[in-house]
């Protein structure tokens, strides 16, 4: 999905190269031996803040080949500040394609000083950021004023085939790395990490797609796992085409959520004073925006993607409203080009890259247009928010110039206990994905948080959960696990922000500003 997405049997549909079974995969990476990173001092301001040291680490392009051609992964490292260590702690952003150097100053927000115990290692996956090589395809392919989302035309759907189609070509000139960008050659460069620093078992933190690697990884190397949080958990039955249809069905639910609380604040945005009266004015825009971009760039496919955050978090809502309001009131377009902006950089397309070379081999997708018209068009008139923008988002997969593979069965009974974390609305991971994870690893526990819609929102204040997570690093203590198909205990979502000037009174922010350390760390993690 735009912001984030196991095995799908499509009958009719062929598979290409296969990926090995689990415990031939995890030999042939036991076959390589890394040489130890060099560490020096990081250029991120952010990095040299915390204090951090950077380096690269050395892997093979094919693990099957240990000895051929190398490429280099990106790695940052926040030491422990205790007094005893606990060993490494791994985090992985989400994507695929999002950059994880500067989650190794992830630990600060993590309450009791729990983070404190722990090494943090921070990277950018192969291919993303400032791993060598860092892919990119066509970096003005999320230009502005793009062809309307829904294909009510054969102009209309010939026009995204072949933009997504001449993506997938422009993507072929990155080369081999394109048949090695899978998760589970990803897995493999996490346990290169591992050897590389010295440790025999690794802590891991997997926010989003973060999560998937985390099960590909423990289901190969189940007896180097320590301790693990999956914050917003991915589906393993799911990667990838069922899991995007799945999230479009949730963020049309979070929108419509999004659309009440700017009704409840009618006093201060004035864009209606009921959910469905800010819904139909929403459209309206969209509509006009179409027919007429706001500014010449911001048309009705980038105010859709400008407002699909508001399905992700409450992280933004504001500024979300503002930009709304400020269009329909007083014709401020540079508001929302700005946002647009933030989350398109003009020129680049390495996160977008790297997440289409992930999702379109890790499994193959359906590759009859009649099968994406037909379901898309299913989910569209009970979904009409995303679905097709997510349809063609996901569109290069159609004609990806590389082999898809199949994805390893996630297996976690022989993994030590996992801490998991959904907010029960979460659109980019709906909550059925962490019930699955849970019930393939009997060790677990789930925080869930009923009626959040905020996606991996764990490290954000709610003390609830936070201290669960700080608990669970300091002493490997879990919620106790309850029986049945369902969390282990509940707590509440991340809240609603309330805006200044609300007659409701506004309220200092209850986050911590630690949390900004995640804010920023994440930025880039978009989509899963």
């Amino acid at each position: 999905m735009k912001k984030f997405v196991a095995a799908l049997a499509v009958a009719g549909i062929g598979v290409g190269t296969m990926a090995l079974a689990p415990s031939a995969t995890a030999a042939s990476a036991s076959d390589f031996d890394p040489k130890p990173i060099s560490w020096g001092a990081c250029t991120r301001p952010s990095l040299v803040k915390a204090g951090a040291e950077c380096g690269f680490l050395e892997v093979p392009l094919d693990y099957a080949k240990p000895g051929g051609e190398k490429i280099s992964i990106a790695v940052s490292r926040v030491k422990h500040k205790s007094a005893q260590s606990q060993g490494v702690m791994m985090v992985n952003p989400g994507g695929p394609g999002g950059s994880g150097l500067g989650l190794s100053t992830l630990g600060r927000a993590v309450p009791k000083k729990a983070g404190d115990e722990y090494d943090w290692i921070g990277f950018d996956p192969r291919g993303v950021g400032e791993s060598k090589p860092s892919l990119t395809c066509d970096g003005n392919y999320a230009s502005y004023n793009r062809p309307q989302y829904v294909p009510t035309t054969r102009a209309l759907e010939k026009a995204w085939f072949d933009k997504a189609k001449g993506y997938a070509e422009a993507c072929a000139k990155n080369g081999a790395i394109l048949e090695h960008i899978k998760t589970i050659d990803v897995a493999k460069d996490v346990d290169s990490l591992r050897k590389a620093l010295g440790e025999k078992q690794i802590n891991y933190y997997g926010f989003s797609y973060g999560t998937y690697l985390g099960q590909v990884y423990s289901t190969l190397f189940p007896q180097n796992v320590r301790r693990m949080v999956f914050d917003g958990t991915v589906d393993p039955r799911d990667v990838w085409y069922k899991a995007n249809l799945n999230q479009d069905i949730a963020f049309d639910k979070n929108i419509k959520t999004y659309f009440g609380w700017l009704a409840k604040y009618d006093d201060v945005y004035h864009l209606g004073k009921t959910a469905v009266a800010v819904e139909k004015l929403w459209y309206a825009e969209q509509k006009k925006l179409y027919d007429k971009p706001a500014g010449g760039v911001i048309g009705g496919s980038e105010w859709t993607d400008i407002f699909l955050q508001a399905g992700y978090y409450v992280f933004g809502w504001e500024d979300m409203a503002n930009a709304f309001s400020g269009w329909v009131h007083k014709g401020d377009w540079q508001t929302l080009k700005g946002l647009y902006d933030d989350s398109n950089p003009p020129g680049q397309d390495n996160g977008y890259a790297v997440y289409t070379a992930v999702q379109c081999t890790d499994v193959a997708w359906p590759q009859s247009w009649s099968r994406w018209k037909f379901d898309n068009w299913v989910t569209h008139f009970r979904a009409p928010f995303e679905t097709w923008g997510n349809a063609w988002f996901n569109a290069p997969c159609l004609n990806w110039p590389a082999k898809s593979g199949k994805p390893v069965e996630i297996d976690g009974r022989k993994v030590p206990g996992i801490l998991l974390v959904n907010e029960e609305n979460d659109g980019a991971t709906p909550y059925p994905g962490s019930l699955e994870v849970r019930k393939r690893y009997p060790n677990s526990s789930l925080i869930s948080a009923p009626g959040g819609t905020t996606h991996s929102g764990s490290l954000s204040g709610v003390s609830c959960v936070d201290d669960k997570i700080a608990d669970y690093l300091l002493t490997g203590k879990l919620p106790a696990r309850k029986p049945g198909n369902g969390s282990d205990v509940q707590c509440a979502p991340v809240p609603q922000p309330v805006p200044a000037g609300s007659s409701a009174g506004a309220k200092k922010s209850d986050v911590p500003s630690v949390a900004e350390v995640k804010k920023e760390a994440l930025a880039q993690a978009l989509p899963f």
